[in-house]
């Protein structure tokens, strides 16, 4: 999933980046309030992970206009400041979660999948599409009892439809979500495109898979009918 960590102390930000990237997170960095806004309002993310203590802003700001712009975004909070104010006015506007400095990145990373497990709903560690079964904690997708061979971008793709189970995803979402941020003119539609005819050919090769559909002009969607 796609992250944006704002957090003006540059060395924590860079240790929350380079953790959260080697769990297969994508991750963006703003130092600035500022910095942050001007992500938020031209990017999406799943997640925001929010210090309070900008020296530029007030953190609650932030979520504020996020909800003009990223409304699925999801907030955690992290800050040093522990005055209980700060944490019930975060909640009230719409964070999901609250973590004091220090703490550890096992912990911010148990919290972002606890917050993550609610927002899509997710009950269980394996999920049943069809004839297939999508292993999340194992990152492997079999078809009666066999793994089909899915390269990471094409598991990706695949775990951020099934996360969204139901919705139609635009090609540029799924774009900025699985390969990160791009500039407009950067942006190709056929790149997805292409990953989802390779990725429906695998699925095809152990099982027909009706159940990820072509929204023809929009984008895709996994079916929710099992």
């Amino acid at each position: 999933m796609n992250i944006l960590i704002v957090e003006d102390e540059k060395s924590l930000a860079s240790e929350i980046a380079e953790f959260l990237r080697s769990e297969n997170f994508l991750c963006d960095v703003a130092h600035t309030g500022t910095e942050a806004s001007e992500k938020i309002a031209v990017n999406l993310y799943d997640f925001v992970l929010l210090d309070l203590g900008l020296p530029d802003y007030n953190g609650l700001d932030i979520i504020k206009e996020a909800h003009k712009t990223n409304k699925e975004a999801s907030f955690i909070i992290i800050t040093a400041r522990g005055a209980v104010e700060d944490k019930v006015t975060g909640l009230d506007l719409g964070a999901d979660d609250y973590l004091a400095k220090p703490f550890a990145l096992v912990e911010l990373l148990s919290r972002i999948n606890a917050v993550a497990r609610r927002k899509f709903n997710i009950t269980t560690s394996n999920i049943t599409l069809g004839d297939f079964e999508m292993l999340i904690q194992s990152r492997k997708l079999v078809c009666n009892n066999s793994e089909v061979d899915l390269t990471k971008r094409e598991f990706d793709l695949l775990q951020y439809l099934v996360l969204n189970r139901g919705k139609v995803l635009t090609r540029q979402q799924l774009y900025e979500h699985i390969w990160g941020n791009l500039l407009d003119d950067q942006y190709d539609s056929n790149f997805i495109d292409v990953h989802i005819k390779n990725l429906r050919k695998k699925l095809n090769n152990h099982a027909p898979a009706p159940w990820l559909e072509t929204v023809r002009g929009v984008g895709y969607r996994i079916s929710t009918e099992e």
